[in-house]
């Protein structure tokens, strides 16, 4: 088994990844793949075989396969996207790629061909509302959430059909949070019937319940990702749960931290370790596949911070700083083989 990261350089339109030591979480560079237009998010199918990349300056979709024995990228082809997305996910059975369209309010499905690539006629493209932000399916694979910043400031629940990759609103459709909330990202509990949502206006984390018959989502706990005598600008980007879901990290934009937090192993509830100062706009990060490092990426900076994760406390202590490039904004740690 080898550990590779694949990171999303959208400054110079390129994918960078390097060879990741699991004894100390340091790393090496490895390839670098020129792209046909600037990166954002990326994406892996569960198997590891296949990496996607959302390349928002032209509009395309991005499929490679990747060598299990050497963690080198193929191009498999790219398919045209009617907006730029800002999030892609892989459904568990590797069947379709899903994308989330914060510019158009919107989201589409892909079929993914039996070489792994993205299908050029998507499935289905549904407009919801604007500032749309992320969509993964469920551990069941039968439920998937569309979160929506700024304005709209809601949650929209889908039914998933994993044999047509048809999304349908749920009979009980919106999630709607407090004013100026804004959930951007989420994270599945590995265990527990819980969602963690990032709130990119709030700046705060709330906890969902996911009643697993209904596919619907209720709040029970909201902590703020900033200490209480911040005074500024701020906005939440990423969140990323430990592999065991014993620890959530969030990252703030403005603070130039990363949010910690301790996981009941039983209820779900969140306790908050405070914040690990970071790289100047943290807009993404990422745990290494078996939860011992976390690596920070600073999209104003060009740097990449990576840190050892405690895993009594879950608190971050530093490693080591790497000039990576110009506005790394996607971070995707795969163990291949």
């Amino acid at each position: 088994m080898a550990t590779y990261l694949y990171l999303a350089l959208n400054g110079e339109s390129k994918l960078a990844s390097y060879t990741l030591n699991p004894d100390t979480g340091k790393l090496a560079h490895h390839e670098d793949v020129q792209l046909t237009g600037a990166p954002g998010p990326l994406a892996a199918d569960p198997t590891g075989r296949f990496l996607y990349a959302g390349l928002r300056s032209t509009r395309q979709l991005a499929s490679f396969a990747i060598d299990q024995s050497g963690g080198r990228l193929k191009h498999l082809g790219s398919v045209p996207l009617l907006s730029d997305p800002c999030c892609l996910s892989v459904d568990h059975r590797g069947r379709f790629l899903l994308s989330a369209y914060y510019s158009a309010g919107a989201t589409s499905v892909h079929r993914l061909d039996t070489q792994g690539a993205a299908v050029e006629q998507p499935v289905m493209w549904l407009s919801t509302a604007p500032c749309a932000h992320s969509i993964f399916t469920d551990p069941s694979n039968r439920y998937a959430f569309l979160p929506h910043v700024a304005q709209t400031n809601a949650i929209y629940q889908f039914l998933f059909d994993e044999e047509t990759g048809y999304l349908t609103p749920n009979p009980l459709f919106k999630v709607a949070p407090p004013p100026d909330t804004g959930p951007r990202h989420y994270v599945y509990h590995p265990t527990l019937p819980v969602v963690y949502f990032d709130n990119e206006q709030a700046s705060s984390v709330t906890a969902y319940h996911l009643d697993t018959a209904q596919g619907t989502l209720s709040a029970f706990q909201t902590l703020p990702t900033l200490p209480a005598d911040f005074s500024g600008e701020n906005t939440c980007a990423q969140i990323r749960i430990h592999p065991e879901g014993k620890f959530l990290y969030a990252a703030n934009r403005g603070h130039h931290s990363i949010a910690c937090y301790a996981i009941d192993t039983h209820s779900g509830q969140l306790t908050s370790l405070g914040q690990q100062p970071t790289e100047q706009t943290p807009r993404d990060f990422n745990l290494d596949p078996r939860g011992r490092y976390l690596y920070a990426a600073g999209q104003a900076s060009g740097r990449l911070a990576v840190y050892r994760i405690d895993p009594a406390s879950g608190r971050l202590a530093p490693i080591e700083t790497y000039e990576v490039g110009k506005a790394p904004m996607w971070v995707l740690p795969l163990e291949l083989g």
